[in-house]
Parts: structure tokens; sequence; C-alpha cells
């Protein structure tokens, strides 16, 4: 229906209807799209949910969804952390129309005026925490969505800019094959790094997990310390994350670097998740984690995600990183099912990391945008 003609109203989501109703919108929005793979209901209502959501201490949330006459044409949710400075609107869906994504920014913006009186700017699509998880725009390869990762139709773009946002960073997801990668070229590198310093990799174990929790907390607090909205993680956090991956970890897929017994590098990744969720629509409920287990039984995986990198300052331009690169890619090469590895959210600020991952001949697969807007 055209916009002149459309009568719309805006409703807050509070009651647990509602709530099922913000979801299935998405669901029903893209049910003709045969790229699409609904995100888990339960995971985007952990971040709405203050008991198991730590950032609620420094910030709020609300979400939205937009009817017409009694037809949701869209939703979305606003955010706010002073202890990160991060203000924005995340999960936003709509039908092509600008005068429903007008209506539904104009809301979230409205709201989050109301909570920070100095706000000059927001970030969308953004929400609580770090950009690992359903954070920005995609703008570029509208196929295969990896595991709470954004994925929008093209024409959202249109409907941002139209508005008044613009890019403010650019974010890539590149794939890298084991068959592509000249080892010769890696181990020559690689070598000359153990032998002259006193570099060793160990992946992760599940039962050692209060070591690798201290590790992973001491490497990321130095290397993301000077990144702008620091926060940093405590063991108790860090701890609890793992505990939440338990049921997806595979061990020899998380690396971390040490010099001696020095904790200075990670490389963590998980496999592809969306090959066997896609089997869930969206739901994790007990019919859900029965077919979940029924499936990551029966579903070859063929592709893992790098989540995060870190490396401490004292070792970030000593090329560590391929160190870690070369056991993923002698992992992989080792598994007759898998076949590469996503190397997500990249930032167009990070131009180390690209250089890296050009010289393993990844090749790039998705863009997404951070926009803001200035107001």
């Amino acid at each position: 229906m055209p916009g002149n003609y459309m009568q719309l109203t805006l409703v807050e989501v509070i009651s647990k209807q509602q709530k099922k109703l913000f979801h299935q919108f998405t669901r029903d929005l893209y049910v003709h799209d045969p790229e699409f793979i609904s995100h888990l209901d339960q995971d985007i209502e952990r971040i709405f949910t203050k008991e198991e959501n730590s950032e609620y201490d420094a910030g709020d949330a609300k979400r939205w969804l937009a009817y017409n006459n009694a037809e949701i044409v869209g939703k979305i949710a606003a955010f706010y952390n002073t202890n990160t400075h991060q203000f924005g609107l995340g999960f936003f869906d709509a039908i092509n129309e600008q005068k429903v994504a007008n209506a539904l920014f104009d809301k979230g913006i409205t709201w989050l005026k109301t909570k920070v009186a100095t706000l000059d700017r927001i970030e969308a699509p953004v929400n609580f925490g770090e950009r690992d998880k359903f954070w920005g725009l995609l703008v570029e390869g509208f196929k295969s969505p990896s595991y709470q990762e954004n994925y929008n139709a093209p024409y959202y773009k249109a409907l941002f800019e139209n508005y008044g946002f613009v890019k403010k960073i650019e974010q890539t997801t590149s794939e890298a094959r084991p068959i592509d990668i000249d080892y010769a070229k890696y181990s020559r590198f690689t070598d000359r790094l153990t032998k002259e310093g006193n570099l060793r990799a160990e992946h992760y174990k599940k039962k050692e997990i209060a070591r690798f929790v201290h590790d992973f907390t001491t490497i990321y607090n130095q290397a993301w310390e000077q990144h702008e909205h620091f926060v940093p993680f405590s063991e108790e956090r860090v701890r609890k994350l793992f505990e939440e991956m338990k049921p997806i970890i595979r061990e020899d897929i998380l690396w971390f670097l040490y010099d001696g017994n020095r904790p200075v590098a990670f490389y963590l990744s998980i496999i592809d998740l969306n090959q066997i969720l896609k089997h869930l629509n969206g739901n994790m409920n007990l019919w859900g984690k029965l077919k979940f287990l029924w499936y990551k039984r029966k579903t070859k995986i063929t592709k893992i995600r790098g989540i995060i990198f870190g490396v401490i300052p004292a070792f970030q331009n000593k090329g560590v990183y391929s160190l870690l690169l070369v056991k993923m890619a002698e992992i992989i090469s080792q598994d007759a099912d898998l076949q590469s590895t996503e190397l997500a959210w990249i930032g167009d600020f990070n131009p180390k990391m690209h250089a890296l991952f050009k010289s393993v001949k990844a090749v790039k697969t998705k863009v997404h945008y951070t926009f803001e807007k200035l107001l």
C-alpha cells in the first residue's frame, strides 16, 4: 500500500504475545527468501532480559511494532549504554516503504532523546555490546547468513540513507580455503617466529576452562584497551560466555598463543551453526532442542566462522596472527567435511587484518555498514 494511504500506529513491545509477534514478523517478511535463516528468538530475548544482560546496568532498551491498521509492517529497537557511549537503533525490519521506516526511526530517536539529554548522534543497526552479534546492515553478499549475523533485503540501504544515515564503518566478512594457502611461504615465516621466540600455540580444552577464561580475559582487555567504547571484560562474564557456548564449542578451533606461559593472542572460531539452525525456524524450545541435537549429529558442517581475534599490544606488529591462521588451516585440511573458514567482521579501520586476509587469498563474501546519523 502506498505510503500516503497508510495509517500507522506504533506499539511498544511489552507482553509475551507482542514479543512473539516481534520475532514472527521477520520470518513472515522473508518467508519467500530462500537465503533467509531465522535468528533464535531466545538469543534475541537474552539481549532484552535485564537479569541476563549486564549492559542494562548502564542503559536501557525498548522496542516497537509498527501497524498499518491491523497488519504489522515493521519493527525496531532502541538502545543506550552510558558506559560505552553507545546510542542507537537495532533489530529493524520493515516492508519496502519509506514512511514506515521513517516512523520507526523517529520513534526510536525520540525515546533516546528523553533518556540522553546531550544526544547528538546515533548508530544503526546496533544493540548492546560488541559488534560480532546482530550488528550492521548487510549491503553486499545477500546469501549464506551466519549465526547471529544480520541479514536483510537489499532495499534496506535506501531506507536508511533516505532518512539521513551515512556510513560510519564498513565491516567485511571474507572466506579462506586451505587449498589456496601457500604453506611453504607461511611455514618459513612461522618457523622463524617460533625459532626466534618462545611462542607456542595451544587449542582450548573444556576441562581447563578456568585457565582459558583467565587467558582470554587477559588478552582481550589488553588488546582492546585503546579502542573506542572499550569496556573491560571480567573473568566472571567471560566464563558465562564460554558456558553458554559449551554445547557448540569445538575445542580444536579455539586457539591461543603463548610466549612461554604468557598469553599473547587468540583466534576463536565456531562451527557454522546456521547449517543446523535453518531447520529450527528460530525457536530453541524443547522441540527445537531435540531437533538441534538430531541435526547436529546428521549435518556435515562445511564451514567454520572466526568470531574474534586478539593480540596484546607488545605482539601486534610481529605477525603472530599468521601462526594461528596456519593452525586453523591445518585443522580444516584434516577434516574431510570442512571446506573453508569465514573471517568475520573486519572493519575498514583495520588495514593490517585486511592485508593478512589478502595474503591467504581470502575472498570477500559479505559487507555490513554501521550507519550514523547526526541529530
